[in-house]
């Protein structure tokens, strides 16, 4: 994920958003750079890699449940690396397909390179010969926020 880190006042990560809105927060005065490229600026302001807000915001709600299943956070959770060969992944794989009563869950879905996809198709990975190299997980949102 590219972006520029948000974190709280108290320097845990909130989220990622763009390079043009960290400049935003910045020229609004709502935060400031706590981490940035070396020798790079936009106007007056370092680049930023990481800001940190000025005041606390309360999340207490987005950490009692975790983030919603996304095709975007499984290819996140799995570091874009295929779960079958290790290759580069494009695509979510279903282990059970979706036309066999599989769902769009975290525990369901995997990152896949297109051709182990194509590969397995419409069956268990058993079926198709393949092997898990990695055990699908329910991420936590610090997990996701720091890819």
């Amino acid at each position: 994920m590219e972006g520029v880190l948000v974190l709280n006042a108290d320097l845990g990560p909130l989220h990622r958003v763009s390079l043009k809105h960290a400049v935003r927060m910045l020229v609004r005065q709502v935060a400031e750079v706590h981490e940035a490229v070396p020798d790079r600026q936009i106007g007056i302001f370092p680049v930023p890699r990481a800001v940190r807000l000025l005041r606390y915001v309360v999340t207490r709600w987005r950490f009692g449940v975790g983030p919603a299943w996304s095709r975007a956070g499984v290819l996140a959770r799995d570091g874009r690396r295929c779960a079958y060969c290790g290759g580069a992944a494009s695509t979510v794989d279903h282990i059970v397909p979706r036309s066999r009563g599989g769902r769009n869950t975290w525990l369901n879905t995997v990152a896949a390179c297109g051709a182990c996809n194509h590969r397995k198709g419409d069956r268990t990975p058993a079926e198709a010969g393949l092997v898990l190299r990695v055990k699908p997980t329910v991420p936590t949102w610090a997990s996701l926020i720091a890819r």
